[in-house]
């Protein structure tokens, strides 16, 4: 399986996933934790890939979606953006809106 195949298997399995450097418990950098509090949040599980242990990931996720940087959160499948976009959303409302359609 190719990291890019992982990658499309990770986000298919997973209503909400953030690939980002470090985990939600002990993330490595603030665009992480920053993003990582939103989702909290909105009160929802949601999975995680630290990219700092997968190389890989890392290396081939930017062409995935055509996106360079991190982290990188997808809901349902449809990437959502980065921490900017994420944080605007949750201040807005619609993250949560977004996770909980995600969870049905």
């Amino acid at each position: 399986m190719t990291a890019l195949d992982k990658i499309k298997k990770q986000i298919e399995e997973n209503p909400v996933i953030i690939y980002m450097k470090g985990t939600p418990d002990m993330p490595m950098c603030g665009f992480s934790s920053r993003t990582v509090e939103a989702l909290k949040k909105c009160g929802k599980e949601f999975a995680y890939v630290n990219i700092i242990v997968d190389q890989e990931i890392m290396q081939e996720l930017p062409k995935y979606k055509d996106w360079p940087t991190f982290p990188q959160v997808y809901i349902k499948g449809e990437l959502i953006g980065g921490c900017d976009i994420t944080l605007e959303l949750f201040e807005s409302g619609e993250l949560k809106k977004m996770i909980d359609g995600a969870a049905k």
